[in-house]
């Protein structure tokens, strides 16, 4: 396979580390601008929900400029944002520059995906999308732990800068190593939207929103949880997050054996099923370190563990649409997780970080209801139109 294309899997995790990066860290982040952790969260949300919206808006609105020179562009954008991060005098100003990281961000990603698809041979071009989306998810797995460890060493700002520099490295890696590439036709966000009029579909993608939702409710608040509820210190959060992080990134290869081996709908069902289990048990561990490790590994590994037999299951129920269908999945991942730090903060602010599992748990359970409902539906035929 084309090794440009890791160099396009570097760039997403680059800018899917920006994302939850400061989720390990939320409370020096409350504490040095003042404001309170549910408020802290929502920097997490505006994030998740700028890039949701973003994407295929972008997408389309850029459709005609050529690949390489629009991603050299969104790039400088993107380093902007995080340099904007690392100065913020205050709230306000790395609420913006969230807000400008979220949906430079997402372009980036969607051009990763389709720059990916254009160096490679047809025969090669999923491998080449699996590539990208293991950045992705590698990025969001990794970057609460990675900005956890330096934000404790060197503060809360030091990540953001760091992401700077990855990102101008990025930049000089895109401008020499990739030709340029002209644009293809992209389907219109009118008729993306239309796809989901088939409720096989638009149920399959309420499931992997309502299954972030659920997932980011404790995750994305899972600093103060482990310090209020087990007396851990910064060193024992970080090994924590460590642990969450590898067994989260093995469990993506286990969804890929479960479904290959017992079937995609299958494989759902059983994860979804297993997941709220363990994240409904949280609470209930914490008397005893070991124990909770165990339970959380559980959790941390289905959490990824559900995205390659979501994904497949989109691609065998809608072949017609499937390239949309992953698109919207993303949007729909990505929504998931800003409404679950959205409801996190809520329950954080109104009661105690102790509920946030339980809250999430009914969430995971409706993501469970929506699969069974995707699954027991009929299939049928969704066209796809150009723009």
């Amino acid at each position: 396979m084309n090794k440009k294309v890791y160099l396009l899997a570097v760039v997403a995790f680059v800018v899917g580390t920006v994302e939850l990066i400061i989720g390990g860290i939320l409370d020096l982040v409350a504490e040095d601008l003042g404001v309170s952790l549910g408020r802290a969260g929502l920097l997490i949300t505006i994030f998740s929900l700028v890039f949701a919206v973003a994407s295929p808006v972008l997408l389309t609105a850029t459709a005609k400029f050529d690949r390489k020179k629009l991603m050299l562009v969104t790039l400088v954008t993107f380093f902007g944002g995080n340099l904007l991060a690392f100065w913020s005098p205050n709230y306000s100003t790395i609420l913006t520059a969230r807000i400008f990281t979220a949906a430079s961000g997402s372009l980036l990603v969607v051009l990763a995906v389709t720059m990916a698809s254009a160096v490679v041979e047809k025969e090669y071009r999923g491998r080449a999308i699996g590539t990208i989306f293991m950045g992705i998810s590698g990025s969001l797995v990794l970057g609460v732990p990675i900005g956890l460890t330096i934000g404790n060493a060197f503060g809360w700002r030091a990540p953001f800068l760091l992401i700077s520099v990855l990102t101008l490295l990025s930049f000089i890696a895109v401008a020499v190593s990739m030709e340029n590439i002209k644009p293809k036709p992209v389907i219109s966000l009118k008729e993306q939207v239309k796809t989901l009029k088939n409720t096989k579909i638009f149920s399959a993608q309420m499931t992997s929103f309502l299954f972030l939702t659920g997932h980011l409710a404790l995750y994305a608040y899972l600093t103060p949880f482990l310090k209020s509820e087990l007396g851990l210190n910064g060193t024992w959060v970080s090994i924590v997050y460590f642990i969450f992080g590898v067994a989260a990134v093995l469990g993506g290869g286990v969804g890929g054996f479960l479904s290959d081996k017992f079937g995609s709908e299958k494989s759902i069902i059983g994860i979804i099923s297993v997941f709220a289990l363990a994240i409904f048990m949280i609470p209930y561990v914490t008397f005893s370190l070991p124990l909770f490790l165990g339970v959380m590994v559980i959790w941390s590994a289905l959490s990824w563990a559900v995205t390659p037999a979501q994904q497949n299951y989109l691609i065998t129920s809608a072949p017609e649409t499937s390239d949309i269908q992953q698109s919207l999945n993303n949007s729909a991942l990505h929504m998931g997780i800003a409404f679950g730090s959205s409801i996190g903060g809520i329950v954080i602010e109104q009661s105690s970080v102790i509920h946030n599992a339980t809250v999430g748990g009914g969430f995971v359970i409706l993501a469970l209801v929506t699969a069974i409902f995707s699954i027991t539906r009929e299939q049928e035929a969704v066209k796809k139109e150009a723009a």
